[in-house]
Formats: structure tokens, C-alpha cells, sequence
């Protein structure tokens, strides 16, 4: 144990931070009433793997109920907190014989959605609306959508907070059930609640097990434990004594059997700590490298899965701590122990967030960006086209725009690699660059993404991310303009050749797209963040090797 995590303990000790918590004592995270009143009313996750148990066998009899009734497909239609989870469930576990192939969508490009719609036999497939609130935008847009395609009611559920606008439309729309959301549980908090709990169900999961594991994890993290025995303070001490001592990178090496494990972990801890100009930055989906490549802003965690782990994965992590980097090590005795780490990293990060001085439930500029695409959709309303920023540079069917530092950087530039070149010319140390991609996601884009990060990764000595919009605006985004200023952000935006309309809504999936992006890249460049836009005209993956390219 480090110093400063021993310091850190000590610190959450004489704040008696554990007995706190349970107690739902939310001046934990400040004295202003606000913050206290908002914090008190997230906690329900606290006591979320002892309520799910309560839950599961009229889950069981649900999913029963439905492969009697011929389903075999479902589709759950969420965004962020509302459909993160249930991806890594259906990546880690797969599909059990029998039960219903799941799919998750919470892409609003145009390419994405008919792609599910294609996996569908629609008149079999059960529709999962989730949203918390009820009125979130990517799901209502789904669900509008799909009911076109399938108006029976009989083929819908919802999850949703009591009393909200969903619970009372799938009222009147004769949805089967709508599974009531726990008030008192944020999105990103979610993944053992109905939230990840009906997909699973539906997939074939064993619930008793994967809330077991939560509920031992529950008990672990409990005041009657010894604070140097606690699973969760421990990891959540070492995550806020790394960023406090400049080690704000957090950078996740999972096992390939629970590889997306890190998908959630990104959400929970950059919406959750990234704001007041600081946060901690989630890396995940970076391949390890030798350690010479990685900066000293790096904290390594190793969650690895015994009996199934990657000999490489155990010689990088032994490689870098032998090199005197920050490498903490969680082993998992099994898949099922995923619902130990949901539980686990809930309880981390509003710890880490007390250590950093930030409080961990709220997420004001995710709510921004949802404001900015309310305008501009508005404006597409009233005027039929969305604007569109003066282009800095044409070529080969690659358009750059820009603004600020970013565009003062580039704007004599005669060529995207010049342009690209100047750009990278802006990274300090301790910076990361993001990529912020409005795209269809096959695995094409993903390897070319990926091989463009390690490059950068090796060649700048900075660490990387990309992101998937609009998922990541309630994920990332928050960090992206709440938290310091010290990223470069790369927005890379499609424009699918054939769209789809939402019935009803007045707009298209392409142009929701659009206007999110563009949402995004107002925030940042409002806040004079070093961002920079690259339109693709033409074949996404095509425009995005040559961006790639490009970079050198």
C-alpha cells in the first residue's frame, strides 16, 4: 500500500465515510444543501442487490411467459446508464439455448438502427423501452420508430421512474408491463436494477448468482467491516489518491472474457467525477504497451478472470509495475463475479469523488448537451436545415471545420495531414485526445480507430479514448466539458446516404444525429476547448481510413 492511499484511508476514516454512507448522509460531498439534498436521493443503489433478489422470480416467470408466447428476440431501447449494462451482460454471457437473442440500440445513426431492425423478427421481438426519466430522447425516438413497425402492446415493456411521461404513454398504448425504476437510483447506478435485470432475464442469465455475487459485495462494503477490508473503499481510495497525485488516467485492462466491462466503468466514473475542473479519465479499449510509451499520469487497474486470463494481459500489467508504474489488481473468480464489481465501483467512485472533492450523482453538462439538441431540432423546425460551420479545409471528400485555438492552429493549412499535423502540434503533457465519432460502429471502424490510438498512444506519449455518439454524451461528455481542460477532441461525423424518419417527431434519424454533433461540438468550443470537426462525404469506413492516414 502506497503512502498516499494510506493517507487516503486515514482520511476516509476520521470521516467516517463508510458509516456515512449507509446512513445516506449526503454532506459527504459539501456543505451547499443542493448538492447535499441531490446526493441523499441517489443512494438507493446502496441496498439495489437486496431489493433485485425480491425481484427475480417474477422476472423468471415474465421471460417463461414469453417463450411460451413465441418470443425470440428482444431489443432494448435505451441510451447511457439505460443500455450500457445490458451490452456487457449480453457480451460477457452470451445467449442461453432457448432464450431470447438480445439486441441493444442506442445508436440514433441511420445505418445502426435499420441494422437492428434487420436482426429483428419483429413480430416476435420483445420491445424494452428504458429511460428513467421517461423523456429521453434517443429511447422515445426508438420507441416511436419500432411502434410503427410493431403497434401491439402485447410486444412492450417499459422501465421507467413512477408517474413519468412513459409510464403513463405505455399505459395507453396496453404496453404487457412497466417495470417501475428505482427513484432514488442515477442511470449510470443502474446495472442491477430492472434496468440490466429484464434483458438479463430475457438472455437466460442465472439472477440468483449474478446478485449474489452483488449481494457478497454489498455485505463486503459494509460499516461492520474493517475499513482496510473493504473492497470498495480500498478501490475507490487508490482511484482518488492516483488522480489527487496527478494520476488521473485511469486505464483498465479487463480479461477478453468480460473485455466490456469497461464500457460501463467509463460511464460510471467519468459522468460521476468530471466536473468543477477536475475528474478522473476512464481508458478503456487501449491494447497494452510497453511501458515507456505511458506517461506518469497512468493508474493501471487489472481486472482479471481467473482460469481465463491472457498471458499477454498478465506480462504487460507485470511489466508495468515492474517499471515503477501505479498498477492495482482485481481478480474475478468468474463471470458471474461481474455483479460483485457493479457493486463493487458504485461504492468506489462516490468515494474516489469525496477524495477529489466532487460530488458523484449529478451530471450538469450532460443535460447541456440535451438542451442543445432541443434547440437546434427546434430550429430544423422553423427552418429546414441545421447550420453549418464555414469549412477551413476540403479534401478528397473529408471537410474540416473549426474554432478558437484549434482553428488558429490550422487555418493557413493547405492539407488534411498538414492540418492534422499543426493540430497534434497543441498536445501538452498530461493532455489525452479523445475521439468523438457520429458514426455506424461495425468492426471495421472500431480496428481502424483502435490502430490509430496506439499510434498516437506511442508516437505523443498521451493516453487515448474513443467515444460513440450519442452514447457518449451520457458517459464521457460530462468529463469532456466539466472536467479540465485537457483534452483534444477530434469529432468524426457520417452522413448516411439513406435515412430513416421517426414517425411523428417532425425529424430523421440522420438529422437527430446531426444535431447532437453538432450540440457537442458547440459545448466544447463554448468552454474553448482544442476541438476539431471532420465531416466524411461518402463511405464512412473509406473516409475514415484516410482520416486515419491522414494523422500519420
Amino acid at each position: 500500500m502506497s503512502i498516499a492511499v494510506e493517507g487516503a484511508l486515514n482520511e476516509l476514516a476520521e470521516r467516517q465515510f463508510v458509516a456515512r454512507i449507509w446512513r445516506g448522509d449526503g454532506s459527504l460531498w459539501g456543505d451547499d444543501p443542493n448538492i447535499q439534498s441531490v446526493a441523499r436521493d441517489r443512494l438507493g443503489w446502496l441496498h439495489t442487490p437486496e431489493i433485485a433478489l425480491g425481484q427475480v422470480n417474477g422476472l423468471q416467470d415474465l421471460v417463461a411467459e414469453l417463450r411460451r408466447d413465441g418470443f425470440t428476440h428482444a431489443v432494448q431501447l435505451g441510451m447511457g446508464g439505460s443500455s450500457l449494462a445490458p451490452e456487457v451482460l449480453r457480451e460477457t454471457f452470451g445467449i442461453a439455448p432457448g432464450y431470447l437473442q438480445l439486441h441493444v440500440l442506442d445508436s440514433t445513426d441511420p445505418v445502426a438502427v435499420r441494422t437492428v431492425e434487420q436482426a429483428l423478427d419483429l413480430e416476435r421481438t420483445l420491445f424494452i423501452v428504458a429511460s428513467k426519466s421517461g423523456t429521453t430522447t434517443e429511447p422515445a425516438a426508438f420507441m416511436e420508430y419500432f411502434w410503427a413497425k410493431a403497434p401491439r402492446g402485447g410486444q412492450w415493456v417499459a422501465i421507467t421512474d413512477p408517474g413519468s411521461l412513459l409510464e403513463q404513454e405505455a399505459g395507453r398504448r396496453g404496453f404487457r408491463r412497466v417495470f417501475p425504476h428505482q427513484p432514488d437510483v442515477g442511470g449510470r447506478y443502474a446495472a442491477l436494477t430492472y434496468i440490466g435485470l429484464v434483458p438479463a432475464a430475457c438472455m437466460g442469465l442465472d439472477l440468483n448468482r449474478l446478485l449474489g455475487s452483488a449481494m457478497a459485495m454489498a455485505r463486503a462494503c459494509a460499516p461492520a467491516q474493517p475499513p482496510d477490508r473493504n473492497p470498495g473503499l480500498g478501490l475507490g481510495a487508490v482511484l482518488g489518491a492516483a488522480a489527487k497525485s496527478g494520476r488521473d488516467k485511469l486505464t483498465l485492462f479487463c480479461s477478453p472474457g468480460i473485455g466490456t466491462f469497461g464500457y460501463w466503468v467509463e460511464q460510471l466514473v467519468a459522468e460521476s467525477t468530471g466536473k468543477a475542473g477536475t475528474g478522473i479519465l476512464p481508458v478503456e479499449s487501449e491494447p497494452a504497451g510497453a511501458p515507456l510509451v505511458y506517461g506518469h499520469d497512468r493508474l493501471f487497474v487489472y481486472l482479471r478472470l481467473t482460469g481465463e486470463a491472457d498471458p499477454a494481459q498478465d506480462e504487460a500489467a507485470a511489466a508495468l509495475a515492474a517499471a515503477g508504474h501505479a498498477v492495482e489488481r482485481i481478480e474475478l473468480s468468474d463471470r458471474y463475479a461481474l455483479g460483485g464489481e457493479f457493486f463493487r465501483w458504485e461504492f468506489a467512485v462516490p468515494v474516489a469523488s469525496t477524495l477529489i472533492g466532487v460530488e458523484p450523482f449529478d451530471q450538469p453538462n450532460v443535460q447541456e448537451s440535451k438542451d442543445n439538441t432541443t434547440r437546434l431540432l427546434k430550429l430544423y423546425a422553423a427552418e429546414g436545415s441545421l447550420p453549418v460551420a464555414p469549412a477551413l479545409l476540403v479534401e478528397d471528400g473529408i471537410r474540416l471545420s473549426a474554432q478558437g485555438r484549434a482553428a488558429d492552429a490550422i487555418h493557413d493549412t493547405s492539407s488534411l495531414a498538414g492540418a492534422l499535423h499543426r493540430f497534434l502540434a497543441l498536445v501538452n503533457e498530461g493532455d489525452y485526445l479523445a475521439f468523438l465519432t457520429y458514426m455506424p460502429a461495425p468492426a471495421q471502424t472500431q480496428s481502424t480507430l483502435t490502430e490509430l490510438r496506439v499510434r498516437l498512444r506511442d508516437r505523443l506519449g498521451i493516453a487515448t479514448t474513443s467515444g460513440y455518439g450519442p452514447r457518449f454524451l451520457h458517459s464521457t461528455g460530462q468529463l469532456h466539458k466539466g472536467g479540465a481542460d485537457n483534452g483534444l477532441f477530434v469529432q468524426i461525423v457520417s452522413h448516411a446516404a439513406a435515412d430513416l424518419e421517426v414517425p411523428g417527431l417532425g425529424y430523421s434519424f440522420e438529422t437527430l444525429k446531426q444535431a447532437q454533433a453538432l450540440g457537442d461540438l458547440q459545448s466544447l468550443q463554448a468552454r474553448g476547448r482544442r476541438a476539431l470537426r471532420i465531416d466524411i462525404i461518402g463511405d464512412a469506413e473509406e473516409g475514415l481510413r484516410r482520416i486515419a492516414a491522414a494523422f500519420g
